[in-house]
C-alpha cells in the first residue's frame, strides 16, 4: 500500500501522519515541543532538538504501524507560521527559534508604528506589525545581538527549517513567506525595499528562494533515511502555513464559508480572488495554494493556550471533566469575564491577561466558563470583522482542538448566532501537509482535485436562540471592559514618557 507522510509543526506539539490516497488517516505519531523562556516575554525552541524530535516521531509512525519506507511516496509539511528560524553562514543553527508567540519586539514594533511604517507597508504586504514577524525579530537580532546578526546565512520559519533538515536543501515556501513583511504581495516575489524601510536590508542577500507548497524542493538524504528508516531520494514537497492546511480539510474553496482555528492562535480565514482596496479593516492576505487564490484572516494568540496555561497551573489534565464543570453551570450565569492575552492581544501591544468581577461567592467552575467564555469574545473579534469583509459568508466551519468540545463550539454557536460546523479531521496540519505531498507526487492535478476526494464527516451545532441574549449582554461587558483597558494603558504611558526638557 502506498502512503503519504504529513509532518505537522505546531506551537506545542510536532506529529506525523500517515495518509493513504483519499486522505484517510492510517496512522499517527506525536512528541511535545518544548518552549524555552528565559526571558519575560520570550518563547524560544532548540532547533538541534526540532530536528531530532522531528526525526524520532517520523521513526516512531513507521515502526509502530509496520509501514516500509519505500512505502511513501511523497513528505510534505505544515507548520505554525511566522517566527524566525536562522541558519549562519555554514548552514547550521544559528541560536535558539523564535517563535511566533514571543514578543520581545514590543518596543521595535511600537517605534514602528510611532514612524508610521505599517501604513507604509500595507500597500504592498498586506500584513500588520506585530511582535513575532520574522522582520520584527530580525530588527531585533541586529540591535540586539548584532554579532548573530551579521554571521545570518538563511532566513527560514520552521517547516522551511524541517525540509532543510530532511533535504539539505533551502527555500522559503510560499504560503508562510509571503505573510513575513519581506514580500510584495501583487508582485508575487520579495521586494528590497520593504528590508530597506525596516532597517534590516541585509537580509535581502540571505533570503531563499520562494518555492511552492506543492513543489518538490528535495529529496530525502541518505543520513536522514538512515535515522528514520525513510527511503534515500523520497520527494519532499514545499509544505504549508497551518493555516491554509485547515482551510483546505475545513472544505473552504470561495467567500460562502469562513474558517475559525483555534489552538495557540485565534484565527478567521477565507478565501478571495482579489486584493480589495479601502477595505474597512487591514486584513492579512497570503498567497494560497490555488493559483489566482488569496487567503484573508485575522488572527491573534489569544485562544485555548489560555486554557491550557490555567489547567496546567491548577492541575488539571483532563478535557471531559473541564467539559462537564462548564456545562453544570447556567450559559451567561457568571458576571465574571476573562481576557484572554496570555501569550498577546488584538487589542493592543500592551494589554495582558486577567479576570474581572470575581467575589468569593465565585468557584473553580465560574473561572472556568469565564475562560471558554472569553475565547470565544476574542475571536468574536476577528469574526466580526472577517464578516464584514466576506459579507456573503453563511457557513462557520471550526477546526482546532477545542472543536472537539460540544461545550465550547455551543458556546460559540450561541455567541456568533451561526451554525458552527465541525469538519470531523483530527489532524488538520497533518492532512494538509499530506495533501501537498499528494499533488506534487502526481496522485492528483491540483489541490482542488484533491480536497474533492476527501470523505470527512461534518457535524453541525445550531444556537440555542435562548441564550443568545445573555451572550450578547456579556459580549458587550467584555467589549467595555477592553476599551476601558485601553484606556488604562493610554494614561499609563503618560505616565511612564519622560518629559522633554528645554534644550
Amino acid at each position: 500500500m502506498d502512503y503519504w507522510l504529513g509532518i505537522d509543526c505546531g506551537g506545542t506539539y510536532l506529529k506525523a501522519g500517515l495518509y493513504d490516497k483519499q486522505g484517510q488517516e492510517r496512522g499517527i505519531s506525536r512528541r511535545p515541543l518544548p518552549v524555552i523562556s528565559n526571558h519575560p516575554g520570550w518563547a524560544e525552541r532548540d532547533m538541534n532538538q526540532l530536528w531530532s524530535i522531528c526525526a524520532e516521531t517520523i521513526a516512531d509512525v513507521l515502526q509502530h504501524h509496520q509501514v516500509a519506507g519505500d512505502q511513501i511516496r511523497a513528505i510534505g509539511i505544515s507548520a505554525q507560521g511566522k517566527g524566525l528560524f536562522l541558519l549562519d553562514k555554514q548552514q547550521r543553527p544559528l541560536g535558539n527559534a523564535i517563535l511566533s508567540s514571543d514578543r520581545r519586539a514590543i518596543t521595535i514594533v511600537q517605534n514602528w508604528q510611532r514612524d508610521d511604517i505599517p501604513r507604509k507597508l500595507y500597500p504592498l504586504t498586506r500584513q500588520t506589525l506585530w511582535t513575532g514577524h520574522p522582520v520584527s525579530l530580525l530588527r531585533w537580532v541586529k540591535l540586539h545581538q548584532p554579532e548573530r546578526y551579521h554571521q545570518i546565512g538563511a532566513v527560514m520559519m520552521a517547516h522551511d527549517y524541517l525540509r532543510f533538515c530532511l533535504t539539505g536543501q533551502q527555500g522559503c515556501e510560499e504560503t508562510n513567506i509571503s505573510e513575513s513583511n519581506l514580500y510584495h504581495m501583487e508582485e508575487d516575489r520579495y521586494h528590497p525595499t520593504l528590508a530597506r524601510w525596516l532597517g534590516i536590508e541585509e537580509i535581502s542577500d540571505v533570503l531563499p528562494p520562494v518555492v511552492g507548497s506543492a513543489e518538490v524542493c528535495g529529496e530525502i538524504t541518505r543520513d536522514v533515511a538512515a535515522r528514520t528508516g525513510l527511503v534515500a531520494g523520497t520527494p519532499v514537497v514545499g509544505g504549508l502555513f497551518d493555516v491554509v492546511s485547515t482551510a483546505l480539510c475545513a472544505g473552504l474553496k470561495d467567500e460562502s464559508a469562513l474558517n475559525a482555528v483555534m489552538g495557540t492562535w485565534a484565527v478567521t480565514s477565507g478565501l478571495t480572488d482579489s486584493i480589495l482596496s479601502n477595505e474597512p479593516h487591514p486584513y492579512v492576505y497570503g498567497r494560497y495554494v490555488t493559483p489566482g487564490q488569496y487567503i484573508v484572516h485575522e488572527a491573534s494568540p489569544t485562544s485555548s493556550a489560555n486554557l491550557e496555561w490555567l489547567t496546567h497551573q491548577w492541575g488539571i489534565s483532563g478535557f471531559d471533566e473541564i467539559n462537564r464543570t462548564v456545562a453544570s453551570l447556567p450559559k451567561a450565569g457568571s458576571d465574571v469575564l476573562f481576557i484572554p492575552f496570555l501569550y498577546g492581544s488584538n487589542a493592543g501591544l500592551e494589554m495582558t491577561a486577567g479576570f474581572y468581577g470575581l467575589q468569593s461567592i465565585h468557584q473553580r467552575e465560574h473561572l472556568l466558563q469565564a475562560v471558554y467564555e472569553g475565547v470565544i469574545f476574542s475571536h468574536m473579534t476577528h469574526l466580526q470583522r472577517m464578516r464584514e469583509r466576506f459579507n456573503r459568508a453563511t457557513t462557520l466551519r471550526v477546526t482546532g482542538g477545542p472543536a472537539h468540545s460540544d461545550v465550547w463550539m455551543q458556546i460559540f454557536a450561541d455567541v456568533s448566532g451561526l451554525p458552527v460546523e465541525r469538519p470531523q479531521v483530527e489532524e488538520t496540519g497533518c492532512l494538509g501537509a499530506a495533501l501537498a505531498a499528494l499533488v506534487g507526487s502526481g496522485a492528483y492535478p491540483d489541490f482542488a482535485s484533491a480536497q474533492a476526494h476527501l470523505r470527512h464527516p461534518v457535524s453541525v451545532i445550531e444556537p440555542d436562540h435562548h441564550a443568545q441574549s445573555a451572550y450578547r449582554h456579556k459580549l458587550m461587558h467584555y467589549q467595555f471592559l477592553i476599551e476601558a483597558l485601553q484606556d488604562y494603558h493610554t494614561r499609563c504611558a503618560v505616565l511612564t514618557t519622560p518629559r522633554s526638557t528645554p534644550s
